[in-house]
C-alpha cells in the first residue's frame, strides 16, 4: 500500500475496524498523521454506524464488557470481556462523556478523571496535585469535546462551598485552566442536578433540573470557540411532576427526550432550532410502575432510528 495515493489509503483505512486503525497509526509518519486528522475520525465513524457496527458497552460490579446491539430483538449478542487498564475496585467506575470512541470516565473510590480508548486500552490520568481533576457525583459535570485544532478537551463545571468553577483540560497540552462561569445564584443549590455533557454543533450543552415537582429547568450552553456559556430555555412540559432532560446529538442536530410525571410518565422528543425548541413527537402515557424498577433513560441511534432503553 506504500505506492497507493493518499486518497485511496483513506478511503481504505476509514472502513476497517478501529483495532486496525490503531495499530495503522505506527506504519509510517504519514499514515499516523493521516490516522489522527478530523476528517478521518469523521469518515471512519460514520461509516462505522450501521447495525452490525454497534456495540454497547457495559461495566457492572463484576465485568466490564462490551456486546454487539441486535436492534431487530432490542437485545444485546454475546460479550466480550474487556480488562480494564488502571487501578479500580470492583469495577468502580463511571462512564462520564464520550465522542468518537474515547470516554471520560471517573473512578468513584478516588473520584479521579480519566480519558480512556477502550480500544486501544491507552488512558490518560487528568488529576493533579492541587484536586484538578476531581470529579463529585450530584455535585459536578463534564463534557468531552474536541477543538477546530483537533485537540480533544474536557469540560469540568464543579460546584463547591457554595461556588461555582470551571475548567478546561487539554489532552494535547496536558494542562488544565480555569475558564469564567456566571450563573444564577439560585443554582448553587444541591436540589439542582447537571446532566453529562451532550457536544452538538460547536457548543456542550447541558440540562440542569431541580429536583422538586414543579421546580426550575433550564439548558446550559458552552460554545467551545468563545469559551463562554448562557442559558436558554427548556422544552414547554408541563410542570406537574418530575422532569428529566435526556439529550442527544443526531446527525449534528441537538435532541431531547423530556420525560414528565410522576405516577404516570410521558416522554417527548424535542429538536432545538436556533435557541427554540420544536416537538418532534410524543409517546404514550407509561403506566405507573414500581419505584425498585425506575432508572434513567438511555439511547442508541444508528441510521436515523432512535431506541429507548429503560435502564433498570
Amino acid at each position: 500500500m506504500a505506492d497507493l495515493p493518499i486518497e485511496t489509503i483513506f478511503e481504505i483505512l476509514t472502513r476497517v475496524p478501529a483495532k486496525v486503525v490503531g495499530r495503522s497509526r505506527s506504519v509510517c509518519k504519514e499514515w499516523y498523521a493521516l490516522l489522527s486528522t478530523r476528517d478521518f475520525i469523521r469518515v471512519h465513524c460514520s461509516r462505522s454506524l450501521v447495525s452490525s457496527n454497534q456495540r454497547v458497552l457495559l461495566i457492572d460490579d463484576l465485568t466490564c464488557s462490551v456486546h454487539r446491539i441486535i436492534f431487530q430483538s432490542y437485545d444485546y449478542g454475546p460479550r466480550s470481556i474487556v480488562t480494564l487498564p488502571f487501578d479500580h475496585q470492583n469495577n468502580d467506575v463511571s462512564i462520564l462523556s464520550h465522542l468518537n470512541g474515547l470516554l471520560c470516565v471517573c473512578l468513584n473510590h478516588t473520584n479521579e478523571l480519566l480519558l480512556w480508548n477502550p480500544t486501544t486500552t491507552a488512558f490518560k490520568r487528568l488529576s493533579t496535585p492541587d484536586s484538578l481533576g476531581i470529579y463529585i457525583n450530584n455535585l459536578d459535570a463534564v463534557g468531552l469535546y474536541a477543538d477546530d485544532a483537533d485537540d480533544y478537551k474536557v469540560l469540568h463545571i464543579k460546584r463547591r462551598c457554595g461556588v461555582y468553577e470551571s475548567y478546561v483540560y487539554s489532552r494535547e497540552l496536558n494542562f488544565w485552566r480555569n475558564i469564567p462561569f456566571l450563573t444564577r445564584q439560585e443554582y448553587l443549590s444541591p436540589n439542582f442536578y447537571w446532566s453529562p455533557g451532550t457536544f452538538c454543533g460547536g457548543t456542550m450543552y447541558f440540562t440542569l433540573c431541580e429536583c422538586w415537582v414543579g421546580g426550575t429547568n433550564v439548558v446550559i450552553c458552552f460554545d467551545i470557540n468563545s469559551e463562554q456559556f448562557k442559558e436558554i430555555s427548556f422544552p414547554p412540559v408541563p410542570s406537574t411532576g418530575f422532569v428529566q432532560g435526556v439529550l442527544v446529538n443526531v446527525k449534528n442536530e441537538l435532541h431531547m427526550f423530556a420525560t414528565t410525571g410522576w405516577f404516570e410518565i410521558t416522554i417527548d422528543l424535542w429538536t432545538l432550532k436556533e435557541d427554540y425548541w420544536i416537538k418532534v413527537l410524543s409517546c404514550p402515557p407509561i403506566p405507573p410502575i414500581s419505584l425498585s424498577l425506575w432508572g434513567d433513560i438511555t439511547h442508541y441511534v444508528t441510521n436515523g432510528n432512535c431506541y429507548l432503553v429503560s435502564w433498570l
